[in-house]
C-alpha cells in the first residue's frame, strides 16, 4: 500500500501542476452541461404563425385566440387570401401558415364540417412536425367541445358524428415531453467519458513521450500498482464530476432524481470501469498525445454517442447498427441514467443493464491492463 499511495500521490502531483488538465476536468464538464443543456432542445414554442381568415366571424376569432393562449403559436402577420402565405414562408418569416376558410362560423352553427386548413414549412421537419401536431391537438380539443357543447341542445348533425367513446392520453415519467429532461442525463455520459477515457489515455502516453513511464518501470512497484496508482485519481475525479453534474441537472434544469442516488454512483462506478480500460487500452496503440486523442475522440465517443440511443432511437437505426449497438457500453449506461432519474427505478429493474455493463468492464478493463503489463515487461 506504500508503494500504491506513492504512485496515487505522485499522480495527483501531477495533475495539480498540469495548467491545461485541471480547467478540462473542472470546467469542461460544467460547459458542456451549460451549453448543451440549453442548446439540446427540441421543444417547439412560439412557433411564428401566419394567418389568413377568410370568415372573420366571432367562432374564427375564437379559434385564432385558442392558438395563440396555448402558447405554441406566434403570430407574425395576417392576409387576406392564402397567396400571401408563400412570401412568408419562403424567406423562413413563418413556419406555419392557419387557413379559416369563409363560411366557418356558419357551418359550425349548422354541425357541418367547417374548412380549416394549417401549412408547414417542411424545411425543419422536426418543428413541422410538431407544429403540425400542436395545431392538430388544438382543432381536435375546439371540436370535441363545440360538440359537446352542442348535445345537450339537440341539434342535428352533431349525434352521429361523436363518438361514444373520448381517448385521454396519459404520459407518465415525462408527462409535458420536455427534450430537456431526456438529453441532460446523457451529458452526464458525455462528460463521463471524457474525464476517464480520454485524460487517462492521454496522461499515460505523455509519460511515454517525456520518458518518466520507463523511469516509473525500473522502480520495485508492480504493474498493478503502477496502474492503479495512475488510475485511482482519475476514479476521483470522474465520480467528483457525477456528484457536480448530477446537482446541476437537478437544481439548475430541473431535472428530477427519482431513484436512488447512491445507486446512480454505484452503477456509474461501473461505466467508469469501461471507460478507464478504453482509455488503458488506446495508450498502449498510441505513441503520442494528439493520436491518443484523436482515437479516443473520434473512433471511440463519437461512435458510442452516435449508436448508444443518447441522442438517436436505436429503434430507427438499420437492423445492423442495431445489433452492434449490443457492443456499446454507453447503451445500458444510457438506460441506467434514464431510468434513475426520469423513471425512480431501482436495482431490482436496472440488474440486466448493470451486469452487462459490469461483464464488458471487466473484460475491456482485463485486456487493457495484460496489454499494459505486457508494454511494462
Amino acid at each position: 500500500m506504500h508503494e500504491l499511495l506513492a504512485v496515487i500521490r505522485k499522480e495527483l502531483q501531477q495533475l495539480r501542476r498540469d495548467r491545461k488538465v485541471i480547467p478540462a476536468m473542472v470546467l469542461g464538464p460544467i460547459i458542456q452541461l451549460l451549453a448543451l443543456g440549453y442548446a439540446a432542445n427540441l421543444d417547439v414554442l412560439h412557433v411564428p404563425l401566419v394567418l389568413v381568415d377568410q370568415d372573420r366571424s366571432a367562432a374564427s376569432r375564437a379559434l385564432v385566440d385558442r392558438f395563440l393562449a396555448s402558447g405554441y403559436f406566434e403570430l407574425v402577420a395576417t392576409e387576406d387570401s392564402p397567396a400571401g402565405i408563400d412570401p412568408w414562408l419562403l424567406d423562413s418569416r413563418a413556419q406555419l401558415a392557419l387557413v379559416i376558410g369563409a363560411g366557418y362560423g356558419d357551418k359550425l352553427a349548422a354541425g357541418r364540417q367547417p374548412a380549416v386548413q394549417v401549412i408547414a414549412d417542411g424545411t425543419d421537419s422536426n418543428s413541422a412536425g410538431l407544429g403540425l401536431g400542436y395545431a392538430s391537438r388544438i382543432l381536435t380539443e375546439a371540436g370535441m367541445e363545440i360538440r359537446r357543447a352542442a348535445l345537450p341542445a339537440g341539434r342535428p348533425g352533431f349525434t352521429a358524428r361523436v363518438g361514444t367513446y373520448e381517448l385521454v392520453p396519459r404520459i407518465w415519467y415525462n408527462p409535458d415531453l420536455k427534450t430537456r429532461w431526456y438529453y441532460v442525463p446523457a451529458i452526464l455520459a458525455m462528460v463521463l467519458m471524457l474525464v476517464t477515457m480520454i485524460l487517462p489515455s492521454v496522461a499515460v502516453v505523455r509519460e511515454k513521450e517525456i520518458g518518466t513511464l520507463e523511469q516509473l518501470i525500473v522502480t520495485p512497484l508492480r504493474p498493478w500498482q503502477l496502474i492503479l496508482g495512475k488510475l485511482t485519481p482519475f476514479i476521483a475525479v470522474g465520480m467528483a464530476d457525477l456528484l457536480v453534474v448530477t446537482a446541476l441537472a437537478v437544481f439548475l434544469f430541473k431535472v428530477p432524481l427519482r431513484g436512488s442516488l447512491l445507486l446512480l454512483i454505484g452503477l456509474s462506478f461501473l461505466f467508469i470501469l469501461t471507460t478507464l480500460g478504453l482509455g488503458l487500452l488506446v495508450s498502449t496503440v498510441v505513441r503520442t498525445q494528439q493520436q491518443a486523442m484523436g482515437f479516443c475522440v473520434f473512433l471511440l465517443m463519437v461512435p458510442m454517442i452516435y449508436l448508444s440511443g443518447l441522442i438517436f432511437p436505436i429503434e430507427n437505426m438499420p437492423r445492423g447498427f442495431q445489433i452492434a449497438t449490443y457492443a456499446i457500453p454507453v447503451r445500458y449506461y444510457a438506460n441506467i441514467l434514464r431510468g434513475i432519474f426520469l423513471r425512480g427505478s431501482g436495482l431490482e429493474v436496472l440488474w440486466p443493464d448493470a451486469l452487462v455493463l459490469l461483464g464488458i468492464g471487466v473484460a475491456v478493463l482485463g485486456l487493457a491492463v495484460l496489454r499494459f503489463r505486457k508494454t511494462l515487461e
